[in-house]
């Protein structure tokens, strides 16, 4: 499957106005109804706040109505953005031609003189990172059967875009904020703002490192070298979460329990997984199925990424075709114990505040990453970029 056909679709308001500065990186994609700026305002009502359903670092999502009576989400990408210009093409091009049950659809965008906009489809149960982690109010009842099936969805979407898709695709910011979900709860893997193709003849991808804290690969957040295995990595702290109902770090915990993937391990060498499930479950819950998704969550997490099983291989173990084998699962990689973590901010904090703006610093001296901002809260769920050296080094 090739995600570059020759022809752009062009269907649009005759009076939309593509800058130059986008024709040659649009060139090459199909697929794409480019809808004009007077429709998508009538769409959701001048962009009211009433319809705003999101919002991010990179500008907000309103929901509206198309004149061809469907639904969409319209992600607005906000002017005061360069970086996100960057991110708006490359979610296009990565997702003009793919489809799969697990991924968002894209229906389209907007260019006209200086705005800039994506359309998708619909999901109306919003994102995992609101409805089970959020701690909000919602009517949502996440049952172990429900769960499961996220878990599995989430998998089966990753797989198709490591493995089926041509170039492969590593999406870099797998986490429950960008997991949506449907009127069925189906899950959908959405924002491929910081996607990379990787061509078939190379096993990473250097690049500045990208993503969300909590859910980055040690080693990717070291030596700025994008794999499959570090999405295989963001999963796996995702698939624990989902099993626990609780976010990746929680510094309203007592200081053994704040972090997820440390606490998961300490409990398996244990052999008291059972006790991370989700109490809101009641009980009602395959124990022996629970234990195995955690344990598939610490594969996916281990130090060497060697070790970390591909998604096909994920995929088949969360479906019982592949047994767990114990000897396997070795220690998670955590950023922690790569790195010093140095507060900029002054006075000293207290242990409750320590998720305020960190620099984070290799021990060995060797290598800086910088503005590295992290915001004061509990989940752990802002998107941060670092600027990087890097070395190459076998993968």
């Amino acid at each position: 499957m090739t995600c570059f056909p020759s022809l752009f679709c062009r269907k649009h308001h005759p009076s939309t106005r593509h800058p130059s500065e986008f024709d040659d990186e649009l060139s090459g994609v199909k697929n794409v109804i480019l809808f004009s700026y007077k429709e998508l305002r009538i769409a959701t009502d001048d962009f009211s706040p009433v319809n705003k359903i999101g919002e991010g670092g990179f500008g907000s999502v309103y929901k509206g109505r198309l004149r061809s009576g469907k639904m969409a989400a319209i992600k607005v990408l906000s002017s005061e953005s360069k970086q996100g210009v960057k991110e708006f093409l490359t979610e296009i091009k990565v997702i003009s031609d793919v489809e799969h049950e697990n991924l968002v659809k894209l229906y389209g965008c907007c260019i006209e003189d200086d705005h800039r906009i994506l359309i998708y489809n619909y999901l109306e149960n919003n994102s995992l990172a609101q409805t089970l982690l959020g701690g909000g109010h919602s009517s949502i009842q996440f049952s172990w059967r429900t769960r499961t099936k996220i878990c599995i969805g989430v998998a089966k979407g990753l797989a198709y875009l490591h493995e089926q898709v041509k170039p492969h695709i590593i999406h870099r910011d797998i986490k429950a904020s960008n997991i949506l979900l449907d009127k069925d709860l189906t899950p959908k893997i959405s924002d491929f703002g910081l996607a990379k193709l990787i061509p078939p003849n190379m096993t990473h991808v250097s690049t500045r490192v990208a993503g969300t804290i909590g859910y980055l690969a040690p080693e990717y957040a070291i030596r700025g070298q994008a794999t499959r295995k570090s999405d295989v990595y963001s999963y796996g702290v995702l698939l624990i979460e989902i099993v626990t109902g609780r976010c990746n770090t929680n510094t309203r915990l007592p200081i053994d329990e704040q972090y997820l993937l440390e606490r998961t391990w300490q409990v398996y060498e244990r052999k008291e997984l059972i006790l991370l499930v989700d109490t809101s479950l009641d009980g009602d819950f395959d124990a022996e199925q629970a234990c195995r998704f955690l344990k598939i969550g610490l594969l996916c997490t281990q130090d060497a990424l060697k070790l970390r099983p591909s998604m096909s291989t994920i995929l088949k173990m969360l479906t019982g075709q592949i047994e767990v084998d114990d000897n396997k699962i070795t220690k998670p990689g955590l950023i922690s114990d790569f790195m010093d973590l140095k507060v900029k901010t002054a006075p000293k904090p207290r242990p409750e505040q320590i998720n305020a703006a960190y620099d984070y610093v290799l021990s060995s001296g060797s290598q800086y990453l910088d503005n590295s901002t992290v915001p004061s809260t509990s989940s752990s769920q802002a998107t941060t970029t670092f600027t990087t050296v890097v070395y190459d080094r076998s993968i």
